[in-house]
């Protein structure tokens, strides 16, 4: 994999990357190259970047819980 420097670069970016980062649960290494390759590669590119739990919590609220929840008597038998 090829590697990029970045020079001269503001601090308020730099804490503003690292601010970024936290919020996503990752380094700010890797929110960069999902910046990066977001930019360059479009929105779909940030997808596989989610862990699960944050795949989850981008989810839609579509519902209560209630409407979820397994009503007792109505799972299957087991073959």
């Amino acid at each position: 994999m090829a590697q990029l420097i970045i020079r001269q670069l503001e601090p308020e970016v730099v804490a503003r990357l690292e601010e970024r980062a936290g919020r996503k649960g990752r380094s700010a290494e890797e929110e960069h190259r999902a910046i990066l390759r977001e930019a360059l590669l479009g929105a779909g590119a940030e997808v596989s970047e989610m862990s699960f739990e944050q795949y989850l919590g981008a989810m839609p609220d579509v519902g209560d819980d209630e409407d979820f929840a397994r009503r007792h008597g109505t799972r299957p038998d087991p073959p």
